[in-house]
Order: C-alpha cells, then structure tokens, then sequence
C-alpha cells in the first residue's frame, strides 16, 4: 500500500473520487494527511436510567438487550464543550467523508491535542467505499484540569492507502447513517449465542474461511 500525497489528494477531490462535507479548506491540507475538524456532535455516556423500579445503572452488555447509553448534545455556533477531568465522551467530525473502493483510512491524534491532555482513541480504520460523518472516542487524562474544545477546530488527521486492488467491500452498518444512532445490534444473533456460551471453538469450526 501507498500513502497519498498531498498532490494525490488534491486530484482526487477534484475528481470527485474523495469527497469531503464541507469542502476542505487550506488549513487542513499536510504533506500526507487531511486534518479533520471536531463538528458540533457531542456524544456524552449515561451511566443510569430511570424504571418503574427506580433509579438502575445501566449495563453495556453488548451482546444483550441493545440501549442508547449517550446523551447526545448538539451545539449551535459560537457554542464550546468542555470536557471535565478524565471524562471519556464521543465528537463527530465536522466533515462527511466519501471514500472511494481503492482507498482506505487510518486515523491519528494530532499532537497539539495530546499535548493539552486529551487522548483520541483512533483504533480503527475508514473502510473503503465508506460514506458519512466520523466518531472518534476522547478522553481528558488530566486529574484536575477541564479542557475546553471548539467546533471546527482541527482535531485528528486522516492518511489515505491505495488498495492493492479495487474490491467492492460490504458496506459498514454505520454507512449513511446519523453518526448519533448509537450502538446497532451485530449481524449474526448464532454467532452472539455461541460467544455469550463460551462455544468458540465450534464457532471457528463452523464458520472457518473456505
């Protein structure tokens, strides 16, 4: 895999390959890297509910009844969210990507973040083929200090890889969808079964790649 430059970039966005909701401007624009700026979603944990029982935490099994366990906030202009000391909460991206089939990407903290504290969990990739607005996890590591965040500062930055080929991928679950719809139940309620009963050798078994 090749990384793009950003020659290479600039021509793909020009050729509508790439597309990028709303236009990048020259800011974002590095050697081998967009940087991404933080949109206006926020997406902020909830640790409890309340049921006719009373007050109940919430429980984020994920292979159980599927809830939203995030408040979501979004701002208006001239708004800031503050994030209180090691608070972890979930922000969009301001733009809304569109990858072509022969591209992926990978996500990196930018350092002037890291150095206010602030750690981006970008684990993940952007699958090929891709289309929609970005969340990325955030974390204020710091013990005492609240670290304010703007939207439309530039947050993360996103480096693009040629394919070794062009392939048409299966669609992520979260393609085209509203980045705040909150966790989405997996595909294959067997293979949620089999790992809830610890059946994971018969699941590599019967499932093995051809």
């Amino acid at each position: 895999m090749a990384v793009l430059t950003r020659e290479n970039i600039v021509r793909l966005v020009e050729k509508e390959d790439l597309g990028f909701e709303p236009a990048l401007d020259v800011f974002q624009l590095q050697g081998h890297s967009v940087d991404l700026r933080l949109g206006w979603t926020f997406m902020v944990p909830r640790w409890w509910e309340l049921k006719k029982e009373g007050r109940v935490v919430l429980n984020m099994d994920r292979f159980g009844e599927i809830k939203n366990g995030f408040e979501k906030i979004v701002l208006e202009e001239g708004q800031y969210f503050e994030i209180l000391p090691e608070e972890y909460v979930v922000v969009a991206t301001m733009e809304r990507i569109r990858m072509p089939y022969y591209l992926m990407g990978v996500l990196y903290p930018r350092s002037s973040v890291n150095r206010r504290g602030l750690s981006l969990d970008l684990t993940g990739i952007v699958d090929a083929g891709y289309e929609g607005n970005l969340m990325i996890p955030v974390r204020n590591n710091t013990r005492s200090q609240v670290i304010r965040v703007y939207p439309g500062e530039r947050f993360c930055q996103i480096v693009f890889y040629t394919l070794d080929r062009t392939t048409e991928m299966e669609k992520s679950r979260y393609h085209g969808r509203d980045v705040a719809e909150g966790v989405l139940p997996e595909r294959s309620r067997e293979e949620i079964e089999m790992i809830k009963t610890g059946k994971i050798k018969k699941l590599k078994v019967k499932y093995k790649i051809k």
